[in-house]
């Protein structure tokens, strides 16, 4: 604070103690005059007796030490003791108030304090008149500060026989009804409330009325649809650089709007403000976002940024709104949009349409209902404001209109003074002087940071107009500080919404009305939700899941086992015994492997080649790996019918919970599987070195190959049908076969690969008569075994070397038999049982966000939930607006009984007028 400021105030002191009793012309009830309290700052109390004039100090953290030193300095000179007890009262200010700014404060506190002293020896003569009347009042001030140092006796001044002022702490609870709205209105240590209790508790209903509207219109844009299920707003337009970004972050108390020298602000930002009385912490939330609380306000900027920025620089602006919500102790309950900026000229890399555009997004947001908060910056004529041009098209009255302007300092006082009085272009709602730029402490030694800038633009705006209070002083009838244009808004806003409510409420009627009607034809009344349509789902699955367990078990799981085993024995028989594919076109040299087959049942059963051959396939079968391939067939197995269960479920409707599910079975299988295979192959391990065979597992045996070998020549006789389709028929199909019959006897001699044919046919006939050769002497060689197996030869075990399929059967049958027991135990029965509980855990870990993106996957079921969802919310708003007409008709009991209701207050009481006591009637709530 200057020397000359402090100077001042300590002169306007000086005028409020003359005996003239003249009175300054600004408004001293809320000014600070450089840590001396004036006449109006502080209500009276008791008095003490006569003394000096000594001055008073504000309440600070070391109360107790300052009236001490005031007493003791009774027997001082009264100029030093005013010096003394101010210097101090100073400092003790800028003590508390230090924070950020500690050194550049306590340097500013030394400047002060000596002006100050410079200032009162100045005017001492004119001080030391005056002493006697000063130290009355000082001594009543001081009772007031400090009622704990005053006699409690009987006869005592202010004691409970006294007949002096009531003590102030008599007067907290009639105060406390305004806590709420003072830090709303920016009423803090920096400007006393001066309001009356009745206008307090009149500002904390109003408060209380607008949050449930400000509630009621939330809910509303959720159910949409309608233009006339809307409650108004606040609309904030204005050109780019008028200072609409300054006027809401002094309004919010922090810097969070997005800026830059090119366009930033693309998208409308739909800004409510939550007033939370008693909390500590601000914080901002992004509903459509998911972000949480947001308590880092640089953050809020840069995700306002990034939003904005994300829309193409094709377009340039979008309609979309950006939606952000801020919680603080120290904002109104407002609902609010920012809007793009009016623009005059459009940039090179800007579309050329860019200014209508804007105008036309504007244009679609400021119409009635919603108020208008025209910003025009007061170094631009009202005659060129482009926010007031746009606001007289769709308000040509002015009648919803708001004018704000902004950089007062930048003009002249009278020229700022013509402005807010302009009657060129006449508001119904007035003009508000504002000056919101941030004072910038080059002498700081510490950043803001996230620090709320209110207190700082509010001694800012204090320090600007109270120098000039012929210009901004209350008998200039101007509207100027933020503090009063947040005032204007909750009023402005609180009656247009009341206004609007009744309205609002018929719209609400008729859209439940349809919604009921739908409900009940469409839907027969059936009530609906994503928890209970999840659970019913669930419950169905879980149902049939539950009869998939009852049929398929051991017996099941023994023929998808065995089948799997089948196929591997024919692999090791063709493999090892029968013909092999004819890789080429080439004579046979030799003796071929159909003829030494053909000669197995008439061969030595001591003959070393054949026991080779058989010890090697049982070999090679016990040690394929049959706990890993047991496991993974009924793995795969269980995880196909449980997708088979899911594709006939109302879960096939839901991606999202056909991955939840296959999910869940896969993890359940994988963990029993890894570890089954492991124990199934310790089970088997024997088999590996001895397989001992019973006449009954023989003969088991000897019955199951003949069926393996039936089905395997009925698929070689069906392949080869379909290459002889391929081929184009049978002559032709004949034609080739002969062909390689007759080049693999050596009846002709072919010159080259016959990679480019041969014989008149073409490389890929070539190709398909091969084909066939194969797949028609595999089926001689199966019709041959067949009747070797049903043979009385192959009806011994003892002659397993000559019937080396009945022997590789029986063992497949004998591993098949140990894997299913053992899987049945440990795979089956874990399985059965985990896999519906790990369901109901995955399903019911789903967030309220999950479950509803579930349900709405379904079209039907998304249609359903609409229904009951807009049905349920337009009954919930109703509930709401009755209690908002309930509140009504409490406040007019409790007008009837001396006070005013809120909802009828006239407009003039709305904006914070308190020139007139006269009452109009205004808008109601209903």
């Amino acid at each position: 604070m200057s020397g000359r400021l402090l100077s001042s105030r300590y002169a306007t002191l000086a005028r409020h103690s003359s005996p003239l009793g003249l009175r300054s012309p600004y408004h001293t009830a809320q000014q600070r005059a450089g840590g001396l309290i004036t006449r109006n700052s502080i209500p009276r109390s008791r008095p003490l007796s006569s003394g000096p004039n000594t001055a008073v100090v504000r309440h600070a953290s070391f109360a107790r030490a300052i009236p001490k030193l005031a007493f003791k300095l009774i027997r001082l000179p009264a100029i030093l003791g005013a010096t003394a007890v101010g210097s101090l009262a100073y400092i003790q200010y800028q003590a508390t108030q230090a924070g950020n700014y500690a050194i550049d404060l306590f340097t500013k506190a030394s400047d002060a304090t000596t002006t100050g002293a410079r200032s009162i020896f100045e005017g001492a003569g004119g001080i030391f008149a005056q002493t006697k009347a000063g130290w009355e009042k000082t001594k009543r001030d001081l009772q007031e500060l400090f009622p704990q140092q005053e006699s409690s006796g009987p006869g005592g001044d202010g004691g409970p026989g006294g007949n002096g002022p009531e003590p102030r702490e008599a007067r907290v609870g009639a105060g406390a009804a305004g806590a709420a709205t003072a830090a709303a209105f920016a009423l803090n240590d920096e400007e006393q409330d001066d309001r009356s209790d009745e206008a307090a508790a009149r500002d904390d209903q109003m408060m209380l009325l607008t949050r449930k509207m400000i509630e009621i219109r939330s809910l509303l844009q959720t159910v949409g649809q309608s233009e006339t299920l809307t409650l108004p707003s606040i609309v904030v337009v204005g050109s780019q650089s008028s200072g609409k970004s300054s006027v809401l972050e002094a309004i919010v108390g922090h810097e969070f709007l997005p800026k830059g020298s090119n366009m930033v602000t693309r998208r409308p930002i739909e800004l409510t403000l939550v007033n939370t009385p008693g909390a500590h912490a601000e914080y901002g939330e992004f509903p459509a976002l998911g972000l949480g609380k947001v308590t880092d306000f640089a953050q809020i900027q840069r995700t306002l940024t990034d939003l904005n920025l994300a829309v193409p620089e094709t377009e340039c602006v979008s309609d979309d709104p950006i939606q952000l919500r801020i919680y603080s102790p120290n904002v109104p309950d407002l609902s609010l949009i920012d809007l793009p900026g009016y623009i005059q000229v459009t940039g090179f890399d800007q579309p050329t349409q860019l200014k209508e555009k804007i105008a036309a997004l504007c244009d679609k947001y400021i119409q009635a209902p919603n108020v208008i908060l025209a910003i025009s910056a007061a170094d631009v004529d009202l005659a060129n404001s482009t926010a007031l041009r746009a606001s007289r098209r769709v308000d040509p009255r002015g009648e919803r209109t708001i004018g704000v302007i902004t950089k007062m300092d930048l003009v002249d006082p009278l020229r700022g003074h013509q402005m807010l009085t302009d009657k060129n272009y006449p508001l119904r709602l007035g003009y508000v002087g504002v000056v919101c730029r941030v004072p910038q402490h080059s002498s700081s030694l510490f950043s803001r940071g996230n620090a709320n800038i209110t207190s700082a633009i509010t001694r800012n705006e204090k320090a600007y107009f109270s120098s000039h209070p012929e210009s901004f002083g209350p008998a200039s009838e101007v509207t100027v500080g933020t503090s009063h244009l947040r005032k204007k808004l909750m009023h402005v806003l609180e009656s247009t919404m009341s206004a609007s409510l009744a309205t609002t409420a018929e719209a609400i009627h008729h859209e439940l009305t349809e919604a009921t009607y739908e409900f009940k034809v469409q839907y027969n009344e059936r009530p609906l939700s994503a928890e209970s349509y999840l659970a019913e789902s669930l419950d169905a699955f879980k149902h049939s899941f539950k009869g998939f367990s009852d049929s398929f078990g051991r017996h099941q799981l023994r023929d998808i086992l065995k089948h799997e085993l089948d196929q591997q024995v024919l692999n090791l028989l063709a493999s090892r015994y029968w013909n092999r594919p004819l890789e080429d076109l080439s004579a046979q040299e030799g003796e071929g492997f159909v003829e030494s087959l053909s000669a197995l049942p008439k061969a030595d059963p001591n003959d070393q080649l054949w026991r080779l051959k058989l010890d090697a396939s049982s070999a090679s079968l016990t040690k394929l790996g049959i706990g890993r391939l047991a496991t993974t067939v009924a793995a795969e197995c269980l995880q196909a019918h449980v997708e088979r269960l899911i594709s006939s479920s109302t879960f096939n409707a839901h991606p999202f919970a056909q991955t939840a599910i296959t999910q869940a079975a896969q993890g359940i299988l994988h963990d029993l599987a890894y570890d089954t295979s492991d124990e199934l192959e310790i089970c088997v391990k024997p088999y590996k070195h001895r397989i001992d065979l019973e006449d009954s597992e023989w003969m088991r045996g000897r019955e199951n190959v003949q069926k393996v070998l039936k089905a395997e020549l009925r698929d070689c006789e069906d392949a080869v049908k379909a290459v002889e389709a391929e081929m184009g028929g049978k002559k032709r199909f004949k034609d080739v076969v002969t062909f390689i019959d007759k080049v693999r006897k050596g009846d002709i001699n072919l010159e080259g690969n016959s990679s480019g044919g041969a014989g008149g046919f073409s490389a890929a006939l070539l190709a398909k008569g091969r084909e066939a050769v194969f797949l028609r002497d595999r089926a001689d060689i199966l019709r041959m075994r067949l009747l070797a197996v049903k043979s009385k030869a192959c009806a011994n075990k003892n002659n397993k070397y000559i019937c080396p399929e009945i022997f590789l059967d029986a063992v497949a049958d004998k591993l098949t038999t140990t894997a299913d027991l053992f899987i049945d135990a440990e795979l089956l029965s874990k399985f059965y049982y985990q896999f519906p509980r790990a369901l109901d855990s995955k399903f019911r870990s789903l967030t309220p966000q999950q479950l509803d993106q579930f349900a709405r996957e379904d079209p039907k079921i998304r249609r359903h939930l609409d229904v009951v969802h807009r049905k349920e919310l337009l009954e919930h708003v109703l509930k709401e607006m009755e209690a908002l007409k309930a509140l009504e008709a409490r406040e007019k009991r409790a007008g009837r009984g001396g006070r005013e209701p809120v909802s009828r207050l006239s407009e003039r009481d709305r904006l914070g007028d308190d020139t007139s006591d006269r009452r109009k009637k205004g808008w109601g709530l209903f």
